[in-house]
């Protein structure tokens, strides 16, 4: 293997390593059930006739993602029982996987226009599941990974997320036109076993840290929060987390409600599956070389400054797109830069995040990180998105997600030059 390896570019090298792969294959398992209650559930609603307002509020499924941090600690500190003994990591992985599972197929077997509540239940079942799978999978990955390949797993584990969601739409479209949703929601469940082989192949990961035992209900509290006091005692730490807070609100209120410009400008799943799917994932993968690249050279703190910027400007591509309207050359530009912009970001913001984690509460402080980077955007879609779009229009809609995207990228800029970003970093760099 290790021939192989010497063998390959310098530049290609460290994404060939096995725990960059295996935080590749993590990611795909990562992202699909993600893709299944967002713009495949959106997709589904609105071709059953379901109103504007009531698809943007099933964007609210999504807010299991952003309070994940409340129940992580279990995950770090309760050991399951028999199978409890492969590891703390890799026994709440394979448990989750297998209710993630069931959770799809109970998705897949209800019918919107008899029963929509109980989609709305099927459909928060699964992004309390999907959420608690990616609390498993970010804390495996990062423990997994050494500090040298924190830069190049972040970006391969984004890589293969990007891969499990588009893969996942493209195969729900394609079968959905075919057997009906039923049967596309099913077979998409086959997306969780990646991470459970990985749990298979990989085992502990070698990084992991051992909760200490607990002894009596106060000790309880005292460790279900010491993941936060410990990060709220590092200097700036208020200051980092309102920049997680606000930097993605603008990128998610764009991209959340994406599907439903593509279904009012008229294009088809065909179209939407070739462009949005087929087409945005070759320029992501661009985008994560790039990122790869500019991680290497220009260091995390620019590197994560310039993917910032890229991405606001991405969402005046949409504006542009909704101005024009039905284009196919029109929707490869606005989805191909969007994609390259988000490729980037997915490395060097990913890996400022993982950075950003004591390996002693990894689990727990980076779904603390992940939840916050997205939470506002995803409320502001569930509660608002539908109306701002109805009121202001698709082109004036884009143009504000554009505007709303600038707070975080100057906040960033200020802790860089005042030091912040370096002295706020948590344990996840540190050679052990």
């Amino acid at each position: 293997m290790g021939g192989w390896l010497n063998s390959l570019p310098q530049s290609v090298r460290p994404y060939f390593e096995a725990e960059p792969l295996a935080a590749f294959f993590l990611g795909i398992s990562s992202g699909f059930p993600f893709a299944l209650i967002g713009a495949t559930l959106t997709t589904r609603l609105a071709q059953d006739g379901i109103s504007k307002s009531a698809v943007t509020a099933f964007a609210l499924t999504f807010l299991a993602y952003n309070f994940k941090f409340l129940w992580a600690p279990l995950i770090d500190n309760v050991k399951l029982p028999i199978i409890g003994r492969f590891g703390q990591r890799r026994s709440w992985l394979w448990v989750i996987s297998l209710l993630v599972i069931l959770a799809v197929i109970f998705l897949g077997l209800v019918d919107p226009n008899r029963a929509l509540s109980t989609v709305a239940i099927a459909a928060i079942s699964l992004g309390i599941l999907g959420a608690t799978l990616d609390i498993i999978i970010d804390a495996y990955r990062i423990e997994l990974l050494e500090p040298y390949q924190l830069g190049t797993g972040s970006g391969m584990s984004q890589y293969g997320w990007r891969i499990g969601a588009a893969s996942t739409g493209a195969l729900a479209l394609i079968l959905a036109g075919r057997f009906g949703w039923s049967i596309a929601y099913i077979s998409c469940a086959v997306f969780v076993l990646p991470a459970i082989l990985v749990g298979v192949f990989m085992g502990e990961p070698k990084r992991h840290i051992e909760p200490v035992a607990i002894k009596g209900l106060l000790h309880a509290l005292i460790e279900y929060f010491n993941p936060l006091i410990e990060f709220i005692k590092r200097q700036g730490a208020w200051l980092v987390l309102s920049f997680v807070l606000i930097h993605k609100i603008g990128d998610t209120l764009a991209n959340l409600t994406l599907r439903l410009l593509f279904d009012d400008l008229g294009f088809s799943n065909a179209e939407i599956a070739f462009y949005d799917v087929g087409f945005g994932f070759i320029a992501f993968l661009v985008g994560i070389f790039v990122g790869g690249i500019m991680y290497v050279r220009a260091g995390l703190k620019h590197s994560v400054l310039i993917s910032l910027i890229l991405m606001a400007v991405s969402n005046f591509s949409f504006a542009a797109l909704a101005l024009v309207g039905h284009t196919n050359i029109g929707m490869a530009a606005a989805v191909g830069f969007e994609n390259f912009a988000s490729g980037i970001g997915g490395v060097t913001v990913v890996a400022y995040l993982s950075a950003l984690c004591n390996l002693r509460f990894t689990a727990t402080q980076y779904a603390l990180l992940s939840a916050l980077a997205s939470i506002a955007g995803r409320f502001l879609t569930g509660t608002t998105a539908g109306g701002l779009i109805e009121s202001l229009g698709y082109v004036n809609f884009y143009l504000f997600t554009t505007f709303l995207a600038f707070p975080g990228v100057l906040l960033f800029w200020y802790m860089i030059r005042s030091g912040l970003a370096d002295v706020s970093l948590g344990g996840a760099t540190t050679e052990e």
